[in-house]
């Protein structure tokens, strides 16, 4: 499947940003292209020491950017929003390379991510207070925001683009700096908007950027340094669990977006075409590689013989090859070892009973990709649906009890978001409360927004990133007690 037109711009940063430099190390990283395993580029792989620079860079240009007028921050990150659009179809091409996904899903991608930098560049000058008298008469109380500091942001290979711009509008529109440490199996993305932000006019210092591998002892050293204030971190629960311990011994603020487990729910009254429609959005955005997927597919018996036909239908339909291709709809995993853990999950979920209706198996023309693959007869306690699966496959469980559902839906440990597709509104918004989850489809299978507050409930995480509620995140408040 080589395609000889995967090549990088020759302009594209492969080097640390520290203090609005671009520096090289002698170790480096490589960036794999997941179509044929070949190497895209060697990015400067910063050491634990070169972290700790950045984090000094961001610690001296933070009492400037905290002063800075929120008119200007908001400018800035307003050009970084004109910049990415006018640059959409490079940065998608680029993203494709380097993550797998189809070249219309980055293109999705890109236009989203650039949408916090504009939607942050308007909460900037929104940041809010209070001022009141006490109820005793007494005193006057003031409310002010303040920036946290330092935000240390780490994230995932899986939105390249779109998880590092929700972390640095907010981080930059409340006026911290920032040390972005992106996953070295997609730095590229990263580096390139942290190009594109300098040509916004960013300060030196403010925007730093460094791809340590391997990632824990320099993050761990960065959480240790005593200058950073904040860790925004989207990624697994497992190390999210170990970096809120790390990050407990110097009490830094956390916002934590980590695991999900989707139920997809569809009672016997559902607009069936809109629910085949929803599914595969839910679950095939990005190629199933997001923790909003749809994993786990509760049907109702009514329906259920329909519902899975229409999805294999559908599913099969799916072609799947390299994301440039203008044939392709699906792209390869970003890994092989992500290739080998999505077939494993389905190879478990066969020897449990499951029924392959359609996909089952990985490409063997030498990518990563696996087919898109729908399972039906899965039982209610097969072990695929306790597991975030992260590719292209849809286990499909069949449902009598519309009471019950609930006590399945909630069974997980995970609780970011889930799907619930019925035409009776006033069940809809009843499910919808009962869910253990902290976003819900109600009738709709894509949930992101950046005017949305983005997060879950039990091990999906802590806080919320989007909204107000992102900008919030990044300030600390300010109560002042006076008798002027």
């Amino acid at each position: 499947m080589k395609n000889e037109s995967a090549k990088i711009s020759a302009s594209q940063p492969l080097d640390s940003l520290i203090a609005g430099k671009w520096v090289a190390h002698k170790s480096k990283v490589s960036v794999t292209n997941p179509v044929d395993g070949s190497t895209l580029a060697q990015v400067s792989s910063a050491t634990p020491d070169d972290c700790l620079s950045a984090v000094d860079a961001a610690q001296s240009a933070f009492n400037s950017w905290k002063a800075t007028a929120p008119r200007v921050r908001a400018e800035i990150l307003r050009k970084s929003f004109e910049i990415m659009i006018a640059e959409q179809e490079s940065l998608a091409r680029l993203i494709t390379l380097e993550n797998g996904k189809v070249l219309s899903d980055a293109r999705a991608e890109v236009a989203y991510a650039a949408e916090f930098f504009r939607w942050f560049s308007e909460e900037a000058v929104r940041i809010d207070g209070d001022y009141r008298r006490a109820p005793s008469g007494a005193n006057w109380l003031m409310v002010s925001r303040q920036p946290v500091g330092v935000a240390l942001l780490a994230t995932p290979w899986n939105f390249p683009a779109a998880m590092a711009t929700r972390k640095i509008g907010p981080a930059l529109a409340a006026g911290c700096t920032v040390v972005l440490k992106p996953a070295s199996e997609t730095p590229l993305t990263a580096l390139a908007i942290a190009e594109i932000m300098q040509r916004a006019g960013v300060p030196d210092g403010v925007v730093n950027v460094v791809v340590p591998s391997p990632s824990g002892p320099a993050v761990s050293a960065m959480l240790k340094s005593d200058r950073v204030r904040k860790l925004s971190f989207t990624g697994s629960t497992p190390v999210g669990s170990l970096l809120l311990a790390q990050a407990a011994e110097k009490i830094i603020n956390c916002t934590m977006e980590l695991g999900g487990n989707a139920p997809f729910i569809v009672f016997d009254d559902a607009d069936l075409s809109a629910a085949i429609d929803g599914a595969m959005l839910a679950k095939m955005r990005n190629g199933g590689a997001a923790c909003t997927a749809a994993n786990r597919f509760f049907v109702h018996e009514k329906i259920y013989d329909a519902f899975a036909d229409g999805l294999t239908a559908r599913m099969s339909a799916l072609v799947l090859g390299d994301g440039l291709d203008a044939k392709t709809t699906v792209g390869p995993l970003v890994s092989k070892s992500q290739q080998q853990q999505v077939a494993k999950l389905v190879d478990e979920a066969k020897a449990f009973g499951a029924k392959v209706v359609c996909g089952g198996s990985a490409a063997t023309d030498g990518s990563y990709g696996y087919f898109p693959t729908v399972l039906t007869d899965v039982s209610f306690d097969a072990p695929i649906l306790q597991t975030e699966i992260f590719g292209p496959v849809a286990p499909l469980v069949r449902f009598k009890d519309s009471d019950d559902i609930l006590a399945h839906a909630n069974n997980v440990e995970h609780g970011l978001v889930s799907y619930v597709y019925t035409q009776d509104l006033g069940r809809g918004m009843r499910i919808a409360e009962a869910l253990e989850s902290g976003m819900v489809g109600l009738n709709r299978g894509l949930v992101s927004d950046p005017a949305a507050p983005f997060g879950g409930v039990k091990q999906s995480g802590l806080g919320r990133e989007g909204a107000h509620d992102g900008l919030l995140a990044f300030l600390e408040t300010k109560y002042v007690a006076g008798n002027w």
